[in-house]
Order: C-alpha cells, then sequence, then structure tokens
C-alpha cells in the first residue's frame, strides 16, 4: 500500500480517496499513537479542528470529531478558520492536538487531513507512519464520562486577528491594497486584520460558498488580482491559497513579486531590525539564484534545504533562524508561527512599505529572477539520477557551460516514476535550451 501521508498530511479527492471513514479512523489511530506517546499523560486529551469553506470539510469534520471523541478526546470545533489559525490556537489553548480540514490550492473537490502535535508542530514522519499502521485497527473503546465531549468555539476568530495584529512591527496607514482570499479560510480574518492595522482594503475572492475555493482565484490564478490591482489604482496587491498558509503579491503595476522576492524583502527587514538571527534565512534548492546571489550582495547567509515547508521549519529549528520559505509563497517567520501563514507574511510585506515609504516594486528590486524552466521526464529510473555516468557527465557539462550565470538541478519525484530537470540561466532561451538537452539524455540513460 502507498504511505497515506504525503508532504502535507493525507490528501485526495474528498468521498472517494479521503471518505468519512478514513478520517474517522485516522482520528482514531492519531490518538491513539500520541496518547501511548505520552502526549495525554496526567490529563484528560484535548483537540482542536478546523476546516476550510469546501463543501466536503463539513462531512469530514464530523468524522474526525467523531473519531476523536470515541477515542476519548475532547474535541472544540473551531469551524472555518485558516491552517495556520489552527496551528496558532493549538498552541495558545495548550491542546494536545490539532486538526485541519484543506487541500490547500488544490480544487475544490480534493480535501485533505493535516495533524498538528502540541504547540501547533507538524508531526514527524515516524509519528505519522505509527498512525497510518494503526487506521482500522480493534481496539477497546471507553463509554460513559471517558468518552470525549465536543465544545464550539467562538474566540478562534478573534485571538488569531489579534495575534496578527499584535505580529505587526508597524501600522499601514496610507496603504491601499487588494486581497484575494481564494474564497478560502481566511476570507474575513485577513481583510480584518489588514483594516484594524490601518490599511485601505478592498477585497477579491473573498465569497466562500462552498463551492468556489481557488476557483480563477488565489495564489495559482493571479490574472483577476493584477486585474484588480490596476483597476483600483492600489499599492499592491495579495494573493492567499485556499488554507492560507502561502502568500504571494503583485505591485503595482500588476507585477508578480513571488515567494523568493518576499522572502528578500523581509530577510532585509529582520536583518535592519536585529532580528535575523545569525544574518541567515532557510530556503529550498527550489530558490531562485536570482535570490542566492541578492542575499550574497547583502551579506546575508542562505541556507538550502530539500523541497518541502517541513524540510525549512526542520533547518529553522536546527539552527535556531527566524526566517524560511520557499518560491511558492510559504513564509515561516518562527518568532510569530509554526508554520507557514499567508496573512502573517502579508502583515510584514505591508509593515516594510508602510515603514519604508518605498513601493514594492522598489523593495523587490533588491533581486533579479532569472529565467527558470523545468521539464518533467516520465516514465524513467528515478532512483539512478544521481548515479547514472551519463546523466551526470551531461549535467557536468551542462554546469561548466552555465558558470556563474546559472545552474541545473535534476530532482527524481517522491511519488512519480519521473526525473525533474531544472534550470537557470541568463535568458529563458539558454535555460530552455540546456534543459531540454538535459532531459533527452534523461530519457535516454534512465529509460525503464
Amino acid at each position: 500500500m502507498s504511505r497515506l501521508f504525503g508532504t502535507d498530511g493525507v490528501r485526495g479527492l474528498a468521498n472517494v480517496d479521503l471518505t468519512a471513514e478514513l478520517a474517522l479512523d485516522l482520528s482514531v489511530a492519531a490518538a491513539h499513537v500520541l496518547g501511548e506517546a505520552g502526549a495525554f499523560e496526567g490529563h484528560r486529551p484535548r483537540a482542536v479542528v478546523g476546516r476550510d469553506p469546501r463543501a466536503s470539510g463539513e462531512f469530514l469534520e464530523a468524522a474526525v470529531v467523531a473519531g476523536l471523541a470515541s477515542a476519548g478526546v475532547d474535541v472544540v470545533r473551531l469551524g472555518v478558520l485558516p491552517t495556520p489559525a489552527v496551528a496558532y490556537l493549538t498552541g495558545s489553548t495548550g491542546s494536545d492536538l490539532g486538526v485541519m480540514l484543506s487541500a490547500s490550492h488544490n480544487p475544490m473537490p480534493d480535501n485533505g487531513i493535516k495533524f498538528l502535535a502540541r504547540g501547533g508542530i507538524k508531526l514527524d514522519d515516524a509519528i505519522e507512519d505509527a498512525i497510518e499502521v494503526r487506521v482500522g485497527e480493534e481496539w477497546q473503546r471507553p463509554t460513559g464520562a471517558a468518552v470525549g465531549r465536543v465544545l464550539d468555539d467562538g474566540q478562534g476568530f478573534e485571538t488569531y486577528v489579534s495575534h496578527l495584529v499584535r505580529s505587526a512591527p508597524n501600522r499601514f496607514d496610507g496603504v491601499k491594497v487588494v486581497i484575494d482570499c481564494a474564497n478560502g479560510a481566511a476570507s474575513l480574518t485577513a481583510p480584518e486584520a489588514l483594516r484594524r492595522l490601518g490599511a485601505e482594503v478592498i477585497t477579491y475572492g473573498a465569497s466562500p460558498d462552498g463551492l468556489n475555493i481557488n476557483l480563477e482565484c488565489g495564489s495559482t490564478h493571479m490574472e483577476g488580482l493584477r486585474r484588480e490591482v490596476i483597476g483600483h489604482r492600489a499599492d499592491l496587491g495579495i494573493a492567499l491559497d485556499g488554507d492560507a498558509d502561502r502568500c504571494l503579491a503583485v505591485d503595482a503595476a500588476g507585477e508578480l513579486v513571488d515567494g523568493d522576492q518576499i522572502l528578500a524583502i523581509l530577510a532585509l527587514a529582520m536583518r535592519d531590525s536585529g532580528k535575523l538571527h545569525n544574518d541567515t534565512v532557510v530556503a529550498t534548492v527550489m530558490s531562485n539564484l536570482g535570490f542566492v546571489q541578492a542575499m550574497v550582495r547583502e551579506q546575508i547567509a542562505v541556507e538550502q534545504t530539500k523541497v518541502g515547508d517541513r524540510y525549512v521549519l526542520e533547518a529553522m529549528k536546527a539552527g535556531g533562524h527566524k526566517l524560511g520559505g520557499e518560491q511558492s509563497g510559504h513564509v515561516i517567520l518562527s518568532d510569530h508561527a509554526t508554520t507557514g501563514d499567508g496573512t502573517l507574511t502579508a502583515v510584514m510585506l505591508l509593515a516594510r512599505v508602510a515603514q519604508t515609504g518605498k513601493s514594492l516594486a522598489d523593495l523587490a528590486a533588491v533581486m533579479t529572477r532569472l529565467p527558470q524552466i523545468l521539464v518533467n521526464v516520465p516514465n524513467v529510473d528515478k532512483s539512478r539520477a544521481g548515479t547514472d555516468p551519463a546523466v551526470q557527465a551531461a549535467v557536468a557539462a551542462a554546469t561548466t557551460r552555465l558558470g556563474d550565470t546559472g545552474r541545473v538541478l535534476l530532482r527524481p519525484s517522491g511519488t512519480e516514476p519521473l526525473v525533474r530537470v531544472m534550470v537557470e540561466a541568463e535568458s529563458s532561451a539558454i535555460a530552455d535550451e540546456v534543459a531540454h538537452e538535459l532531459a533527452a539524455v534523461v530519457e535516454t540513460s534512465l529509460k525503464l
């Protein structure tokens, strides 16, 4: 059986891959594994459960709550809130477990379950593996007063929004922003936080109906935001995804400001305020070379990890670093959050605009994005990508050809029999040529 847990929880087509039965069984298994690991020792266990607005989240929430309560866990339903809000509330309420129902930026028919440990941190692989093994096992069910109780929480919205407002280093008075909430979990919290901090806020994609999440809006569909920013003559635009754990932006001219650029802007802001520990930022191997070059010029070290925000967070914890993120817009500010938080990222970005008086375009100009071409090569033996002599010779030749003006990265897919070939160069034409030349070698040499 393939592993249920991916890099960000269990995800799939709701009511086909991710059923009510599976959601209930996963929740029971999670309660058992965490309980036996000592997470509930000495007290009655408590969990908080949140969801994004997807229609399927309604029945999946019911299944998760039922599973946890049947296993003796008291459950607090948070309702519709962003993933980072559930993470924050897991920690701030002293809960033993947090559960978020969301498929993030995926289309509406999908859904997912993320489990968070005490403090609002993601479970490590070993715990997830243990939960998966226990799904559907026979168990002794509690009865009477030992079953969990279920309550609804009416304070989560205010607690989370107040946290966002407190995290801002300064107000945004005079800044006009359009925020695209992807018809998702932050459709109320994000505009409210920015308004409380003084911004003039125009909302887009902020009318969720359970069916329209991520539908031609949000961080995977930036066209509408560009149009709104230009039409309203706003200073900038912010795009969240369905569960609001990522943030992308556009400047006043509608030009994209991606996660690498946002990370660069925030790195300088934190460096200037003395809050960038060891003058180091954590990024992944997919971060644009232009980002790395910009940080070198600014005498900021870059520690790079495998792709995935969990690996970024692991490196941040290991080194005590305060800022990390991905090109996709997952940005982790560990002084304020245990996971990527799109609204918190937007708060810090607007704070920098307001504090410096510079436009977002001027701030983003700290780095120049090099053209980046990604080619997927399917149906190959990905296990030999790092050792095949012909492939390695081709990579070495391409690296020599690009010199300091580009780079090559081969990444075996974690879930499919394919290899991803990524090339950056000073021009799109060169990057495209080198990428396809390498892809041809990979296809020939690693053919199944």
